[in-house]
């Protein structure tokens, strides 16, 4: 009679075992030393060695021009922006936003502000359109208050970024231009625009997407220098990027925790594309990837940061000062 197994107990059969074939010795040997700083392509020393290297290239005249991808034009909004209030208006025609027509409430009571308002738009040779009010209700939208007058603002008319780089190298400067990556409040957009007119910049480019655009409030930051400064759209800021890099320029992200202090920068001479990001988020993870080096702003500690039109402001200012100086 066979005896009763322990409750619960099982038999396992066992085959013969197999063995590793040397994978867990290998394993064990590990993968040889570690590659110097310089030699690993991600980190900040082998950008650096990189970017010097190119640089090293182009002034020996060796780099050969390369054809960068075009991208397909981004499509244009079909939808205008519509400028309401009294002030709003006015201003917008001081600072000579295109503009297509001049909505006037009828029976509108005429002040000083109406007046100059009017004689803007006729010299400029508006069409000045009397409304009823219900209709000018209707164009301004729920809950706009536009005392009367209103603004007719078409979309503004994008470059594409390697048009506009062909437009800066025929021209024969070195190119300057700016890229925003996530900026979202038109005055900044206004006040960058402001800044590359000021300090021999040639364009600005922004994203498709998560990004501000041209807009009226822009404009009027810009104080007219939108009139003389392109703005490009680019469907993907980081493609954009390399391409331009394959054509022969630096691209700088303006950042605080950056390992280049400005004042030192030694590519100031170089063709450039300098790419701000937003005060909150900064430079996304993939356009930091792109750069070839990351600049900060010098700044004491009563400050945390520097809102996105000021920090443009200061870098272009040093880049001219380093350009005139090395001229």
């Amino acid at each position: 009679m066979a005896k009763p197994g322990r409750p619960g107990a099982r038999k396992n059969k066992k085959g013969p075992s197999v063995g590793s074939g040397g994978q867990g010795r290998q394993a064990l040997e590990g993968r040889g030393p570690t590659p110097k700083a310089e030699d690993r392509t991600y980190h900040p020393a082998g950008k650096r060695k990189a970017a010097q290297e190119r640089l090293a290239a182009k002034q020996g005249g060796g780099q050969q021009r390369s054809e960068a991808p075009r991208q397909r034009r981004p499509k244009q909004s079909d939808d205008s922006e519509i400028v309401t209030g009294r002030n709003s208006v006015l201003e917008a025609l001081r600072a000579k936003v295109p503009a297509t027509a001049l909505y006037v409430a009828a029976r509108i009571e005429v002040d000083d502000r109406v007046r100059e308002t009017l004689a803007l738009a006729t010299h400029r040779g508006i069409p000045v359109l009397e409304v009823m009010r219900p209709e000018l209700d209707r164009l301004a939208g729920e809950g706009s208050v536009h005392q009367g007058l209103a603004l007719k603002v078409p979309p503004y008319e994008y470059a594409h970024p390697v048009d506009l780089l062909d437009r800066v190298e025929e021209s024969g400067e070195t190119p300057l231009i700016v890229a925003l990556d996530g900026i979202t409040d038109p005055r900044n957009l206004g006040a960058i625009i402001r800044s590359v007119a000021a300090f021999g910049g040639q364009a600005v480019v922004v994203p498709q997407r998560r990004s501000v655009g041209v807009t009226a409030s822009a404009w009027k930051t810009a104080a007219g220098a939108a009139s003389r400064v392109p703005v490009a759209m680019a469907t993907n800021l980081t493609q954009t990027l390399k391409a331009y890099k394959e054509r022969g320029l630096f691209v700088l992200g303006l950042d605080g925790g950056g390992d280049t202090p400005l004042p030192d920068l030694e590519l100031a001479t170089s063709p450039l594309v300098v790419v701000v990001g937003s005060e909150g988020k900064g430079l996304s993870r993939l356009v930091t990837e792109t750069c070839d080096a990351i600049v900060s702003i010098p700044i004491t500690d009563a400050a945390e940061s520097l809102n996105a039109g000021i920090a443009t402001s200061v870098a272009l200012y040093e880049i001219s000062k380093l350009r005139a100086a090395r001229a």
